[in-house]
């Protein structure tokens, strides 16, 4: 998550005669509100919005340009007006603009997860102390944390981006020294350059192993934005002299494109696909580069400075802030609107008090310090009057409301009750299922009407994990493959590999989809794999998410088609009895393991009650599915 640097605050006017939009040496660059506003939206409607926005994680990366090209124009405006870099000076910059709203944003949430209590409490020490060293990201990699984990919402899990760029504000200025110090600009572009090649190059080999949440986290690995965006400040020193008028009139209808393409990203883009890590950050990293060297220079500027988006782009900082930790703390303190499917409400509710509070935190908070510095805002809550009693009272009365606030985040800390309710119930279903043995291949003696779990293979997330106790009894030698936040994209792959083996048995059981977006792509491959012969069961989606409806209609046609493919309903079955679920709304405990595995069984035997097939293909003869 970016900032608002004194580069961006100022308003100064152009040099005289100088277009403003287009002044090198402008105080303040046009359009990067704007397009600041358009990152920190994507972000909080992929939070907040129900799947409405599936692809709004990539605002982080778009704030990583322009946190990369604002900082580094910073720098080099300070090298060439004053033949130096103060280093001491930019970092107390840095801590003026960033420590404040955080330490709010701590202290105040920790209190109020302490008074809600249960899940928001879990891993909150880590998470605090991750805040006060700036290394969210390493913690969250070093405790094997996923960012697009569903069952472990943790109360400042958005903290990771924020540690990425202190962490490019402690080492960076350095760098700046000595690429500044090579006289070519062909070399220091190259060196940065080179940077960001390197960091590109580390996601796309490290995604390859399957720990994206390393990938995603790392400072090495996702660095790229940030040193794209230095590249650009580079290059945008020397403008407009070194932009000739054909670039002129192409940056701007560019940027217009690039915008547009960062947008239909946001809109499509899963957060498991490969091409996120492959490829599609990257992309999305180049287009914000694209976008604001046209803006800079065009009017394109001027229309991202609509006032609406200027307002929120000031204030996309305390917006990143707090819409998470407010998000976890809604949902915790009101889980009855997520089990009587107003979820949407939830986010509403989310969305107004995280405006209230980063509207306060930069009015009252991040300004003033920002301006004068934390000695000057403390004296003039002090004042320099005589003191009277009110004055004494309410001075007393601050430090006291500190000092609460910041015992209250301890004992918060000391009351981490070690897991969320729905990784309890996830860890007493991993726990019963055995490790993957070879299996015999299945034999040509005919199934008994309801096959016994010796010939089910189950493959699914987080939810048949949770519900592994009840389906191992219901179904005795049952094999089960299920992980944490896996999506169906994963499964054609898992399939084929058991079939490679020869140990593929007669039933596949499929509970996927909790996690996101599913496409009929995937379950026709599973289907071409296995082929006519074997019998599949897919249970469809109970969760708050706004990607569950689409999903289920999905399920329910591809089960509709075929005769040897069929629903087993565990949203209609568990509908009426959510509170056999974690408060998450998701993860079913025993009694809703019972649930789930009758749905089961009750599509099991659906299939078992179907007449022979008049054809190995499941066709009938006019060539329609049966």
């Amino acid at each position: 998550m970016t900032t608002s640097p004194t580069l961006l605050e100022s308003t100064a006017p152009a040099p005289a005669g100088m277009p403003r939009s287009v002044d090198p040496r402008s105080t303040r660059l046009p359009g990067l509100d704007g397009l600041r506003a358009i990152a920190v939206a994507a972000v909080i409607l992929y939070h907040l919005g129900s799947g409405i926005l599936p692809g709004g994680f990539i605002g982080v990366d778009v704030f990583f340009v322009i946190s990369g090209f604002l900082i580094t124009g910073l720098l080099m405006r300070e090298k060439d007006s004053q033949a130096r870099i103060r280093l001491a000076g930019f970092w107390v910059r840095r801590a003026r603009r960033l420590l404040p709203a955080l330490g709010l944003v701590v202290v105040v949430s920790a209190t109020l997860a302490l008074v809600i209590g249960g899940n928001p409490l879990v891993h909150l020490g880590r998470q605090v102390l991750g805040a006060a060293t700036f290394s969210s990201n390493w913690l969250s990699i070093a405790a094997a944390q996923i960012y697009f984990d569903e069952t472990s919402p943790e109360l400042f899990r958005n903290l990771w981006s924020l540690a990425v760029e202190e962490q490019f504000y402690l080492v960076w200025p350095v760098v700046i020294l000595l690429v500044l110090a090579l006289r070519s600009r062909r070399a220091r572009l190259l060196v940065v350059v080179a940077i960001g090649a390197a960091s590109a190059t580390a996601m796309i080999l490290l995604a390859s192993t399957g720990d994206l949440s390393r990938v995603y986290y790392g400072s090495d690995t996702h660095s790229f934005g940030l040193a794209i965006g230095a590249t650009l400040a580079i290059l945008h020193r020397d403008w407009p002299s070194s932009t000739g008028p054909t670039a002129r009139r192409a940056l701007p209808p560019v940027a217009v494109v690039s915008i547009l393409g960062i947008l239909a990203i946001a809109l499509a883009l899963p957060a498991g696909a490969a091409f996120t890590y492959r490829g599609g950050l990257l992309l999305v990293a180049l287009l914000t580069a694209l976008a604001i060297a046209g803006a800079v220079v065009s009017r394109v500027g001027a229309a991202l400075d609509w006032p609406p988006l200027r307002w929120i782009g000031a204030r996309s900082y305390g917006l990143y802030l707090w819409h998470w930790p407010v998000w976890v703390l809604v949902t915790a303190a009101l889980p009855s609107l997520s089990s009587s499917g107003s979820g949407w409400m939830l986010g509403v509710i989310a969305l107004v008090l995280t405006v209230g509070a980063a509207a306060a935190s930069y009015r009252f908070i991040e300004q003033p310090i920002h301006r004068t510095g934390f000695r000057a805002v403390v004296a003039g809550w002090l004042g320099s009057g005589p003191r009277t009693a009110p004055r004494i009272i309410g001075i007393v009365s601050s430090a006291a409301l500190i000092a609460a606030l910041v015992g209250t985040t301890g004992v918060a800390i000391a009351a981490d009750p070690g897991t969320t309710d729905a990784q309890a119930v996830i860890e007493k279903g991993s726990k019963s299922v055995a490790p993957a043995r070879p299996r015999p291949s299945p034999t040509a003696a005919t199934p008994p009407a309801l096959p016994g779990g010796d010939q089910i293979d189950a493959i699914g997330d987080s939810v048949m994990l949770a519900s592994a106790p009840e389906l191992q009894a219901g179904f005795p030698g049952i094999q089960i493959d299920a992980v944490v936040s896996r999506q169906l994209s994963s499964a054609p792959a898992i399939v084929q590999g058991m079939r490679d083996s020869g140990t593929l048995r007669p039933v596949l059981l499929i509970g996927l989809g909790t996690n996101g977006p599913i496409d009929r792509q995937s379950l026709d491959q599973i289907r071409s794999i296995v082929g006519p012969r074997h019998e599949i069961v897919v249970v469809n989606v109970q969760a708050p998410r706004g990607w569950t409806d689409e999903v289920n209609v999905t399920l329910t046609r591809f089960a509709q088609q075929y005769r040897s493919v069929e629903l087993a309903n565990w949203r209609d079955a568990i509908s009426s009895r959510l509170d056999l679920l974690a408060r998450d709304q998701i993860h079913p405990g025993a009694a809703g393991g019972v649930i789930y595995v009758r749905a089961v069984t009750d599509a099991l035997q659906r299939l078992a009650e179907l007449p022979p097939s008049r054809s190995p293909n499941d066709f009938g003869l006019a060539g329609v599915p049966l």
